[in-house]
């Protein structure tokens, strides 16, 4: 990326910025990968809020994950709560990807891969119809301790409006510069941060300088 030096220096100003005006972040742990997989998809299509409330509605409905795997997609948009065409694109994906992993392993569950070394589980990862690049790396971060950071059109949207990366850069590439410039040990707070300010209602710099002395004042 050109001028990374540049765009390095504002990412570390905005990732200080983010762990000021931000609650801290709880990791989430997966004993299954396909947990892990299966939050992603939904993730990916849904706003962070949308997605903890349709991952209570599908356990809510449905007996197991190989339940929610021969279900109808109008079934499963149905459970989500919405009809909207998030809800959709993330019944086909789910689905997809399930029928994928019983096709491969005879049952919903990728524990085998954390037996593998993280390359051979990534490459089974990238096989599964329906497991895009954000749901491969929130998966590998998550349940398999990757260096990692997923990135929603959110996310790229917010940083390149606020000039943290190229305006031209491709996916990977930003991938690329945001693992090197974010340690293995901060990725997942990075990205939950910039996932929860990239959601967040736009605000103005009068009112952004407000929330951070906010943020200031109760630390104290």
């Amino acid at each position: 990326m050109k001028n990374s030096k540049e765009y390095a220096q504002r990412l570390h100003k905005l990732y200080r910025e983010l762990k000021r005006v931000h609650p801290k972040v709880e990791k989430p742990t997966y004993e299954d990968p396909a947990e892990a997989l299966i939050c992603g998809i939904i993730s990916e299509k849904m706003s962070e809020s949308a997605t903890c409330k349709a991952l209570r509605e599908i356990r809510a409905a449905f007996v197991d994950w190989n339940d929610l795997r021969v279900s109808r997609i109008e079934e499963i948009v149905e459970a989500m709560g919405s009809n909207a065409s998030s809800s959709r694109d993330a019944a086909l994906a789910l689905t997809a990807a399930l029928r994928g992993i019983y096709d491969e392993h005879h049952k919903i569950s990728l524990a085998v891969l954390k037996k593998l070394g993280k390359r051979p589980a990534k490459q089974g990862l990238e096989k599964l119809q329906g497991a895009s690049r954000f749901v491969i790396n929130y998966c590998m971060l998550t349940s398999m301790e990757a260096h990692a950071v997923p990135l929603t059109e959110n996310m790229i949207a917010y940083l390149r409006r606020n000039e943290i990366i190229a305006p031209n850069a491709e996916e990977e590439d930003i991938e690329g510069f945001l693992t090197r410039q974010v340690s293995a040990k901060d990725a997942y707070e990075f990205y939950a941060l910039l996932r929860r300010e990239s959601e967040s209602p736009k605000l103005g710099k009068k009112k952004r300088a407000a929330r951070r002395k906010d943020g200031k004042a109760k630390r104290k």
